[in-house]
């Protein structure tokens, strides 16, 4: 019999990317809506890929969380928003959920679990993405189940949002953003997925992997007008970024949020977007297994789709 993942929020990027990479074992894949389990559908269907159970379920709901977890050996946790409104909050996204998975997995067959958080993570930080992610990360730590708790900053993988986002940046003739000298160390989506099947195979083999919280990003980090203008040469066009005053984003937003149950920005996004992350990869990197990829490799493979 084969060992079975449990994923949580598997019909997002990097649910798909672990889908099609997984090898040999089962995965149990938990979606909230019928349509994205129609989307996962077609993903697995599209790539013929085999042993691949989706339920759509609440995951809040503990006794059906439970009764899948039971055949499971590991789970992976990818449930993570940076905009909140009025459908997602961060306290039902990362707070509720969170603490009904760790008490559902309770005396199920899982190992240990992996939780996919972001760089600046703090439960005491006055940004409420970052403290709910931080309280999200807690509760994993103080359940006594293994865990591996990574915190990465902007993910760039195939045919993603932020790729899509950073692409269409770099092609504008003049490009507007909020202080532009942020920095920005983005990491490479398939670096993730590389290090959760070092992870899993370690796990289930019964070798030493390590937990806790592991801080991990690409090799460079630059400004986010070096990176727009380093993209916009590799697709031959010429941009000019013009930085606006934050504290007129702040204004935005909150009007933004009165205005709106679905607000497209919001003060809380503003401050994760404006995080400035610098960080030395190389000794999370070697303990977790993984070479990564260069930023111009990166860009080169997921810019070019």
């Amino acid at each position: 019999m084969k060992d079975k993942i449990l994923v949580t929020g598997a019909n997002g990027n990097l649910g798909k990317k672990f889908i099609l990479s997984k090898g040999e074992v089962e995965v149990c894949a938990l979606v909230r809506s019928e349509k994205a389990k129609d989307d996962l559908m077609s993903f697995v269907q599209a790539n013929d890929i085999q042993d691949v159970q989706i339920v759509k379920c609440d995951y809040l709901n503990q006794q059906v969380i439970k009764e899948l977890a039971r055949s499971c050996k590991y789970m992976l946790h990818l449930v993570g928003i940076i905009k909140e409104n009025k459908d997602n909050k961060f306290d039902l996204v990362h707070k509720q959920t969170t603490k009904a998975l760790v008490a559902s997995i309770k005396g199920s067959g899982i190992k240990k679990c992996c939780y996919i958080s972001i760089l600046g993570a703090n439960e005491g930080s006055k940004n409420t993405c970052f403290s709910s992610r931080g309280l999200a990360e807690n509760l994993f730590l103080d359940s006594n189940m293994p865990s591996l708790i990574l915190q990465v900053p902007m993910v760039l993988g195939e045919g993603d949002y932020a790729c899509k986002a950073l692409k269409q940046n770099a092609l504008s003739r003049i490009n507007f953003t909020f202080r532009k000298h942020s920095l920005e160390q983005p990491i490479y989506a398939e670096d993730i997925i590389d290090v959760i099947n070092v992870d899993i195979n370690r796990t289930l083999k019964g070798n030493h992997s390590p937990s806790g919280i592991k801080a991990l990003a690409g090799p460079t980090s630059l400004t986010r007008e070096k990176l727009i203008m380093k993209v916009a040469k590799q697709l031959g066009a010429n941009v000019k970024v013009l930085s606006l005053p934050l504290f007129l984003g702040y204004i935005l937003a909150r009007i933004s949020e009165m205005l709106f149950s679905h607000p497209p920005i919001t003060r809380a996004m503003l401050g994760v977007l404006d995080h400035d992350d610098d960080i030395d990869p190389l000794p999370s990197s070697k303990e977790l297994g993984v070479n990564l990829t260069t930023l111009d490799k990166m860009l080169d493979a997921t810019m070019s789709t």
